[in-house]
């Protein structure tokens, strides 16, 4: 797709459920994020978390796959910045997450014809439709070239 194919307020979801193991989580966080109650069930219990819960950042990588496999914008799907970026709740061994976008604005970029910004909002949702990530931004979108 092409910035010229989007239009506000159309929402992509994503196909599909991600679903996120105990293993999953605690082979992230060995590697990314070892903080213990990411690593242990029983040092979670006794966490603000009170069980064990994802990685902020691997639940941010969960819901960057599925962006690539909602969007398809000629090029990838390049980040030009973030105005909102947070975890309403913990993602946990055993939710299956999905994804939606939704198109908040269009800007054609005067310096650079070629391309532009799409401002969006992402929203990870786990099984009982509770937000577990929240992210507004802008995308680097080309222009459709000229015939």
């Amino acid at each position: 797709m092409f910035l010229e194919d989007f239009e506000v307020g159309q929402v992509f979801r994503h196909p599909g459920g991600v679903e996120v193991t105990a293993d999953a989580i605690k082979q992230f966080a060995g590697q990314f994020d070892p903080q213990p109650f990411h690593l242990d069930e029983v040092a979670a219990q006794q966490s603000f978390f009170r069980g064990l819960a994802a990685s902020g950042w691997h639940t941010a990588g969960l819901t960057m796959r599925m962006l690539v496999d909602t969007l398809t914008i000629h090029g990838g799907v390049i980040g030009a910045g973030f105005d909102e970026f947070r975890w309403p709740r913990p993602t946990r061994p055993g939710d299956l997450l999905r994804l939606e976008v939704e198109v908040l604005g269009l800007k054609f970029s005067q310096s650079k014809p070629q391309q532009g910004f799409l401002n969006h909002r992402v929203t990870t949702y786990n099984q009982h439709d509770e937000p577990v990530l929240i992210m507004t931004g802008n995308l680097l979108v080309p222009r459709r070239p000229a015939a």
